[in-house]
């Protein structure tokens, strides 16, 4: 990967539905080779996907949280019980298993504090591998993005 190849990768993390031509001006190469670097970088796996960024506010989900879980236990079939769980639930928008002091580590997508009491009552506790939830509640979001840094 060179430097063209990077500043493929950023101009689409800003703008996906970015237009070869455009692209192509962007990061100073004609158009045909630049589809072909796109190509290529789809193909070598560096893009994975293209994907719209929805407003959460127009779509009445409102509120993140943060939810810190831990498990009755960490063999192999509790933790693939809760991930298997946690999968179905499309409120949890990313999941992470964690070294430390909780087991997984949740962000939540909501319309509000109800919703989320009901979706913490009526499905995250009721995964039977879950023996503690602890909830975070975000007052503001100082800086949230999908780009990765790139050098």
């Amino acid at each position: 990967m060179d430097q063209i190849d990077k500043r493929i990768l950023q101009a689409l993390q800003q703008n996906g539905k970015l237009q070869n031509n455009e692209l192509a001006q962007l990061v100073g190469l004609s158009p045909s080779p630049c589809l072909r670097r796109v190509k290529q970088l789809e193909d070598e796996g560096y893009i994975e996907k293209y994907v719209a960024l929805l407003n959460q506010s127009k779509l009445n989900l409102s509120l993140t949280v943060f939810a810190r879980i831990w498990l009755k236990g960490q063999d192999a079939k509790t933790v693939n019980d809760f991930v298997a769980a946690i999968q179905t639930m499309p409120e949890v928008v990313e999941c992470q298993l964690m070294a430390g002091d909780c087991d997984f580590f949740l962000r939540i997508v909501v319309a509000d504090l109800e919703a989320y009491r009901k979706f913490q009552i009526h499905h995250l506790t009721q995964i039977a591998s879950v023996q503690n939830v602890k909830t975070e509640i975000p007052l503001q979001a100082v800086k949230q993005t999908t780009a990765l840094p790139l050098d």
